[in-house]
This record gives structure tokens, sequence and C-alpha cells, in this order.
């Protein structure tokens, strides 16, 4: 005879389904950006790796991602920097150099690519840099957040901004507060009007870009000018740039450095014809024009080698006694971007 009967079993069995099903759901719960031990760390002590110019996606020479921005996202990177200008209809778009030579589209096409993504995935937190080159007001941003309805989304610091090192939240508490959104602008925020627009200069530093050399034997404080690094986080610019001489074709948009010179249409055009008819080579890199080099990436972005990853973080460490916060890559579909990030997180 059964100690049960069958009504009673099937009570138990229900039960125990139920109960199993409590305890996935819960274990879910607890994960932060895919892992339990970050759940509890500072959004300050974390090394993410980060697509470089994350919305120029394609196979011509000048973009730098081979992927969308979705499939970036799900392949596991947290921190997307792209470049915006104000076009000719004096809308903000995602422009490499000009709006003339490489236009992604509208900013606001891609947040809302970025709030699908994260209302698809409740316990993941993301970081925005934007960059700034033709000083923008503050507010185009704003109403381009607002517009999409991701300002709802971001974190703004409840004290002082910028925010001590030692002062950010954990990843677990940015989830549960629903400010899974970091943003950051290079140039033009405006804390005391747009509070969740975080000045990215009062809160990194950089190391020099446009780098030619395959061993990334380097890691200076490049921007801002005259900055120390105490009290500021870091990002490591770990993509690298070949002369367009040396390979590939079509119209290379200009270094990252010449975004800091934009101003206006007038000049973006005069810039891009320029570009395109070779006339303004003396102000490319080494006086030649400089394009990703796609296929060294699968050398750049591994973890460890020569020329590494995990090579030019241990530079930097020497020098500043802490891991980069940020790695930039390009590419980042190529090579090991991904479990160089679990890696440097000691997961």
């Amino acid at each position: 005879m059964f100690p049960f009967s069958p009504p009673s079993l099937l009570l138990l069995a229900s039960l125990h389904f139920f109960f199993q099903i409590s305890i996935i759901h819960a274990e879910e719960e607890t994960l932060c950006n895919g892992h339990t031990s970050l759940c509890s760390r500072p959004y300050s002590n974390i090394t993410f790796i980060g697509a470089h110019n994350s919305a120029f996606i394609g196979s011509s020479p000048a973009d730098n991602q081979g992927i969308s921005i979705t499939a970036q996202l799900d392949s596991g990177i947290r921190f997307l920097q792209s470049q915006t200008h104000t076009n000719s209809f004096q809308t903000l778009s995602l422009c490499h150099t000009s709006c003339f030579l490489n236009d992604a589209g509208p900013l606001t096409a891609f947040l809302t690519t970025i709030k699908t993504w994260l209302d698809a995935n409740p316990n993941e937190v993301l970081t925005l840099l934007l960059t700034n080159a033709d000083r923008t007001p503050i507010a185009q941003y704003a109403s381009a957040f607002e517009s999409t309805g991701l300002d709802k989304y971001t974190f703004a610091p409840p004290t002082t901004n910028p925010l001590p090192l030692a002062d950010w939240p954990t990843l677990g508490s940015l989830i549960s507060s629903k400010t899974r959104l970091i943003v950051f602008l290079d140039y033009g925020a405006s804390p005391s009007t747009v509070p969740y627009i975080l000045d990215e200069f009062a809160y990194f530093f950089e190391t020099p870009f446009n780098t030619l050399d395959p061993t990334f034997s380097q890691c200076s404080l490049d921007r801002p000018p005259n900055a120390k690094p105490d009290g500021r986080m870091y990002i490591v610019n770990h993509f690298l740039d070949k002369k367009l001489a040396d390979g590939g074709g079509g119209i290379a948009p200009a270094p990252d450095h010449l975004e800091e010179s934009g101003k206006g249409i007038l000049e973006d055009l005069t810039r891009g014809v320029g570009q395109l008819f070779g006339k303004n080579r003396k102000r490319m890199v080494g006086e030649d024009i400089v394009i990703p080099d796609r296929e060294a990436a699968p050398r750049t972005n591994a973890v460890g080698g020569r020329g590494g990853i995990q090579a030019q973080v241990d530079l930097c460490k020497g020098l500043y006694q802490r891991n980069p916060n940020v790695v930039l890559l390009d590419f980042v579909d190529e090579g090991e971007g991904v479990e160089a990030q679990r890696v440097l997180n000691g997961l």
C-alpha cells in the first residue's frame, strides 16, 4: 500500500515543480551582467570591453565594427562608444568625422535599439559614451533621450557630480533601482541641467588612439590634457589603425583626434571633399589617411600574446596600479574580447 493517495502524490509533485521553478527564478535574479559576483561589485571596479565607433558597421575600409548593435550587446559587450554630429537638417546623427562622409542614422534610432535591448535584458547594466565634436547644446541630447524614453533608464549621481571612485553604486544596486544605463559625453555635458549625461573627462582619462603600433607599447595619459590619473576611471584605446596606402580602398574618415575641430556643415563638406580627392592628406596621421586594421583584429583582440589585450592592460596596470575600467576595441566579433572581459574581472 502507498503511504500517499494518488491526489496527494500529484500535489507533492506539483509543489516540487513550482519550488524548482522558484529556485531557478531566484538564481536568475541574482545575475548582474551575467555573473552573480558582479552584483556586489561597484561600477568603478569593473573592466568593460567596449565597442569603439559601435554604430559604424559594415565592410568598407572606414567601418569599425562588423556586427549590429544588437549583436554586439548579445555577444557580451556592455560599453558602446560612438561619434555624433549635427547633420545638415540640424538633427543629431551618428556620423564618423562628418555626416557628409559617413552617416549611420539619427541618434534617436540608435537609442531606440538600446532601449529595446535593455527591455529584453532586465539584469544588464550598459554604458554609452558619445562624442560631441560639434559642441551641440546638451538640450538636443536630452531631447533624444526623452523622446525615446531612454532617460528613464539612466543613472544620475544622487549627491556630488563628479562622483568619487569609491562612491559608485554596485551593479546590483543599479539594477534594483532601475538606473541601468550610464551615459557619458566627451564635450558639452551640463550636470546642473541634464544630470544623467555625465562629463566623460570629469570621470575618465584616456590613453592615445589612432595607433599604428601593433604591439601597443604605451599607456600614457593622453586626454584630458594635463590631467592626473588619481580619482578618475580610465579607458584604454586598444584598436589598431593602418595607413590606407598599406591596403584597403574607398574613402576613410579622418582620425578620431580631428573630431575636436569640427565647426559645422561647411567645414564638414570642405573636409569631406578634400579627403575624397586626396587634398587633405597632411591632416592625416603621418601625412597618410589611416583606417581600422580589420585584418589584424583577431590578433589585436586576443586575450594574450604580443600586442594582445592582456599585454597592454599589464603595461597600464604597472603605471596606474589598477586595471582599466574600459578597453575599447574595433571589430568586437573578431578575437577574444568577451573572454578578455571575463579574465580581467576574475570571473
